[in-house]
């Protein structure tokens, strides 16, 4: 794995080769610029990955250095260096974009825990791209195969389905695939970065089904030793796949319909209500050539 790199932006001569210095001790490559103009310069020819800026200096300040990096340079972390008397300055650059800040005098270990802690945070952001990158590659309509007329059918309309907020149907035999193309509604919609959460409303006893589904508080029934979030508190903010809905008793569809229609669902032993926003798709299974559509 390649070193880290890391750019050092101050005029103070001294403390600019001692942080850099001291950063190169902890095992990464390190620049230095001596005002923010060059150190743009540099950004050019050598990409970081984080930046450590004086938030005063001559000409162009570290907190135009920070904005022009956030408009040009987004994925770079940028940590801002400040002295003491201007705290509030540095928090003004926190709200421009700023990963975290330091003051001066620097002590050399909480920098190092800072530049630390803002890398991880760069390779956490790098690794939920790769993620998103392959649920999209997963899941995207096109790696659903076929080329009959229904199929394309089927397809354009889960394709605009994914666009709206509407409750959706998937209606078709065991085994074509309704779940994938459930995946492929969530992951192509506004709600792909929110959770994905599936219940198998038939796989379930039906007198645990409802505290499967709406949670339920410590004490409601024999065994609630603790309070418990249900499916769809967890899929707050994304999608609720119901698979087999069919098979949901008929006292809970009524509950599902007032999840749908108004975004509330009662736990069980809890006398008030719960606010979510959830999007439900539902499959049922159908028998060949039923004649159903």
């Amino acid at each position: 794995m390649s070193k880290k790199r890391i750019l050092v932006v101050d005029d103070d001569e001294s403390l600019r080769w001692v942080t850099q210095a001291q950063l190169q001790q902890t095992g990464y490559e390190v620049a230095a610029a001596a005002d923010a103009a060059s150190a743009l310069e540099q950004i050019r020819n050598f990409p970081p990955d984080l930046v450590i800026t004086d938030l005063k200096m001559p000409g162009m300040s570290g907190l135009d250095l920070l904005k022009a990096i956030r408009t040009e340079y987004p994925e770079i972390i940028v940590i801002m260096v400040t002295a003491f008397g201007t705290v509030e300055n540095a928090v003004e650059a926190m709200k421009a974009g700023a990963y975290d800040y330091i003051t001066k005098p620097v002590n050399v270990d909480e920098l190092r825990l800072i530049v630390n802690r803002g890398l991880e945070h760069l390779d956490l952001r790098e690794e939920v791209r790769v993620l998103r990158s392959s649920l999209d590659k997963k899941y995207g309509f096109e790696n659903i195969l076929g080329q009959s007329n229904k199929l394309l059918y089927v397809l354009d309309m889960a394709s605009r389905a994914a666009q709206a907020t509407s409750t959706v149907l998937i209606r078709g035999e065991t085994g074509t695939g309704k779940e994938l193309l459930a995946k492929a509604v969530h992951f192509n919609s506004r709600r792909k970065d929110r959770p994905f959460v599936t219940i198998n409303s038939g796989a379930i006893p039906k007198d645990l089904l409802e505290s499967e589904l709406f949670g339920h508080v410590k004490g409601s029934f024999t065994g609630a030793f603790a309070n418990k979030k249900g499916k769809v508190e967890l899929a707050d903010g994304g999608t609720l796949f119901l698979d087999e809905i069919g098979e949901l008793p008929l006292e809970l569809q009524v509950k599902i319909l007032r999840l749908i229609q108004q975004g509330e669902i009662e736990k069980l032993g809890f006398a008030g209500v719960s606010k979510v926003d959830v999007r439900i798709i539902g499959d049922a299974s159908e028998s060949p050539g039923d004649g159903r559509r």
